[in-house]
């Protein structure tokens, strides 16, 4: 069995993951590719690699106090004063596909902002039922906030709220990882477009903007050129960067609770104000006083001709 980990160079050629470790868990241990040698700015993406060379070109070797695998994560221990704690998520995302984060406390900190979410109600509604679209996988419950969650298939979103039949307002949820794959595919505009036919509507990414630059299996540039390009086509369907799942929830929340408030402050102003009052029509001696300064016959009494009716509303509009 393995006892030290060890870092060295990915012989593939053109591979965005440079680096392989061989990480001390079992009697041969787990040989992954990496981005970089260490998480120090951020979660370093993993993948599994096919084995270790018979000559590698080590660049790190290090003994290890504990290498213990805990449910879905891997926690490693090195045996040195700096850099020695770190730990290995394994994860799926969209289409059941394996990842692997390679994070450090430092960097889990980074990607959780310390912010406690509020509880207050949002726009103070006090029992806010969110539409889950039926076909949304991991839903979110909406557990921390003030509201109810019921299923039904929506024709654009993944979570809506609605008046009757009529759907209110629209907020598409994406993971990072889907947010690429929609925009490179081209499908996000068919989403927006959807999207753009709903009174208000959004899309909420559970990521920060920023992570759309250390991106490796796309160039930054496309996916950013992309996102620029939507926002132009469809202006009235803001894209939101959220930092994490637990904020683009609390996002989503707050958005379409102001949404319904906001259309129920439209429906009840036009309820006062009343239908428009429409021009009253002209009086017969309002219209006989005019004929006759245009000189035209018209009799003190009786039915005016249609001529001079006609003339009087070309005349007045």
């Amino acid at each position: 069995m393995p006892q030290d980990f060890v870092v060295a160079r990915n012989p593939e050629e053109g591979t965005t993951l440079p680096y392989l470790l061989r990480v001390p868990l079992g009697p041969d241990g787990i040989v992954l590719k990496a981005k970089e040698p260490w998480p120090r700015t951020g979660k370093v993406y993993c993948h599994r690699a096919a084995g270790w060379p018979r000559e590698p070109e080590v660049l790190e070797q290090v003994p290890t106090r504990s290498c213990v695998r805990r449910g879905a994560s891997i926690d490693l221990v090195l045996d040195r004063g700096r850099e020695n704690r770190s730990q290995f998520v394994l994860t799926r995302i969209r289409g059941g596909r394996e990842a692997i984060f390679w994070q450090t406390a430092r960097t889990a900190k980074q990607a959780r902002p310390a912010v406690a979410l509020p509880t207050a109600r949002g726009s103070g509604v006090s029992a806010l039922e969110i539409v889950v679209d039926s076909h949304e996988r991991y839903a979110w419950r909406f557990e921390h906030q003030q509201a109810t969650t019921v299923r039904r298939a929506l024709r654009a979103g993944d979570y809506a709220v609605t008046s009757g039949d009529t759907v209110l307002a629209a907020v598409e949820r994406k993971s990072l990882p889907d947010l690429v794959s929609t925009l490179t595919s081209g499908r996000m505009r068919y989403v927006l477009a959807d999207l753009a036919t709903l009174p208000s509507a959004a899309v909420v990414v559970e990521d920060r903007y920023s992570a759309v630059f250390r991106l490796d299996r796309v160039r930054p540039a496309v996916v950013a050129d992309a996102l620029g390009e939507c926002q132009a086509r469809f202006p009235a369907v803001p894209i939101v960067f959220c930092e994490t799942r637990a904020l683009a929830q609390e996002w989503t929340y707050r958005f379409l609770a102001a949404t319904l408030v906001h259309v129920g402050e439209d429906t009840h102003a036009a309820h006062e104000a009343g239908p428009m009052p429409s021009a009253a029509p002209p009086s017969t001696a309002a219209v006989r006083a005019w004929a006759r300064t245009q000189g035209l016959e018209v009799s003190d009494r009786g039915r005016i001709s249609r001529q001079v009716l006609e003339a009087f509303d070309r005349r007045h509009g």
